[in-house]
């Protein structure tokens, strides 16, 4: 590679590539062309994937990407572009493009946007992250994952064993018509574990530290060290060996404890989801569909019992995870929003744009985007369930019947997010305050609020978990995102249960 490629490339790691003349040239053309409004996010992207398959190297991807997308405002309707080329002539037919977008829209729109008023700000924030996974050797990450592959496969009747690490290191450059510059740096690390067993014609999986990928954070490769994968394989394989012998979960009505990671979940699908107030309005169905959670609902709908209490929170005061931040792809700074406030409803997430719709004075700091090359989209940040008053052995000890359930292995809900149906991986009986047997296949199902309405005992801080959800879709095209769910053990009453699955 020539040397000015090297350096041009350096200069891209460390986001010091003219990246504000490029934001500064595009916001200028756009206001040249007449546009009225006009925001502009440069980002630079670089990825690592690492698995590993029955003491094998599954998966070894790196990858990096860079480019810039500008939103307009035009004749009172959006127009977006984007390009990777990098260059003043580049940026300036990028945004040249983004008007005539806009132009054409405009023939069509039923009314003028109008966007909810936000200061402007000129900040740089960066995440939480003590040891750089990009300087850490591929040979080491993969050194740890064989060894614990290794130790799942020692346990007989094991089929099958997987493991992963995903990295992610994102800068981001905003800047807007209304004067906001802003700077972000987020690296976020995840890792899981995987034990798989056939026996005739039933499988079990059981996973580690959750399912469908692991644990995800605001985080370094600190995470990954924390998380201890060697020392909880052994134990994550005898479990799903052992659930071929289990009994199968009963089918009843009953008493249910959910698991903080399921009740993460849970939480995503039957809330998270629900309060896009681009669902609310019929803006956006896809992949996730619409919402029970029309306006005449907000502050008139008692969603759960008196102790259910549901922030959207993306400070980082509130952990560091998936939908942590210091502003969204609005410029707008992170806030918490009340969700569910006593078991009542009182929050939508919402953007400068769906705010004003709905009479809101501002926005909730909840626009975000993949990549330079997708338009912003209302997503969850972290949409906790907040700490009850519960020690977790005392929850189990003042349940006299019920089922213990954990670790996610499928769902389904309507369009609308209110009826579902949830299976989870493992789950154990409990007679007499005490856990008594493993229970293979479990499942349950409700309706979104009269599930949250039986709710009568969350744990408290020490048991609570901000959990990471990488792979949150939306959009077409779909857009693919991280979301957060901090939530400790919790109880529900009149649940009806049964197992998922009757073949074997």
């Amino acid at each position: 590679m020539p040397l000015f490629f090297d350096k041009y490339f350096q200069c891209l790691r460390t986001g010091e590539f003219f990246m504000w003349d490029y934001c500064g040239h595009s916001l200028d053309i756009a206001r040249l062309r007449g546009a009225t409004y006009a925001d502009v996010r440069a980002m630079h992207i670089r990825q690592r994937d690492l698995t590993t398959k029955n003491g094998k190297v599954g998966t070894l991807g790196q990858s990096e990407t860079i480019g810039l997308g500008i939103r307009v405002v035009m004749n009172g309707a959006w127009g977006f572009a984007s390009t990777d080329l990098l260059t003043r002539d580049g940026v300036a037919a990028c945004a040249a493009q983004a008007v005539g977008i806009a132009k054409a829209s405009a023939l069509a729109k039923k009314e003028n946007v109008k966007l909810a008023p936000e200061g402007s700000y000129v900040d740089s924030w960066q995440g939480p992250c003590e040891k750089d996974p990009f300087e850490i050797p591929v040979e080491t990450q993969f050194a740890l994952l064989l060894a614990v592959d290794n130790a799942m496969r020692k346990v007989k009747s094991v089929t099958l064993t997987e493991t992963d690490m995903q990295f992610r290191k994102i800068d981001s450059w905003f800047a807007s018509s209304e004067g906001s510059k802003i700077h972000q740096r987020r690296v976020i690390s995840g890792c899981g574990i995987g034990a798989t067993s056939f026996k005739a014609d039933a499988i079990q999986k059981r996973s580690y530290p959750n399912s469908f990928g692991g644990q995800y954070a605001l985080a370094g490769y600190e995470l990954v060290e924390s998380l201890n994968l060697l020392g909880n394989a052994p134990r994550i394989a005898e479990e799903v060996v052992a659930l071929h012998s289990a009994a199968a979960c009963p089918q009843k009505t009953g008493t249910l404890i959910l698991g903080g990671s399921q009740l993460g979940l849970q939480i995503h699908e039957s809330v998270g989801h629900p309060i896009e107030l681009d669902r609310v309005l019929g803006q956006e169905a896809n992949f996730a569909g619409t919402s029970f959670l029309t306006l005449d609902k907000l502050n008139n709908l008692k969603y759960g019992s008196s102790i259910v209490n549901v922030v959207a929170d993306a400070r980082i005061a509130h952990g560091p995870s998936l939908g942590t931040f210091a502003y969204d792809d609005e410029g707008v700074p992170a806030q918490c929003t009340d969700v569910i406030k006593d078991g009542e409803f009182r929050g939508y997430l919402s953007s400068r744009e769906t705010a004003r719709l709905v009479g809101l004075n501002r926005s909730g700091g909840t626009m975000r985007t993949e990549s330079w090359n997708r338009l912003p989209m209302i997503r969850m940040t972290n949409v906790s369930l907040l700490p009850g008053e519960w020690n977790y052995d005392n929850l189990i000890a003042d349940t006299d019947d019920g089922i213990l359930m954990d670790t996610n292995r499928s769902w389904s809900i309507d369009d609308r997010r209110y009826q579902f149906q949830f299976s989870t991986e493992i789950a154990w009986e409990i007679k007499g305050g005490k856990i008594v047997r493993m229970l293979k296949n479990p499942s349950y199902s409700g309706i979104t609020t009269e599930f949250w309405n039986s709710c009568d005992a969350i744990c408290d801080a020490k048991n609570w978990t901000l959990w990471g959800t990488p792979n949150c879709g939306k959009g077409q095209p779909m857009q693919t995102m991280g979301t957060g769910h901090g939530a400790s053990p919790a109880r529900f009453r009149n649940i009806k249960f049964g197992a998922a699955f009757s073949n074997e």
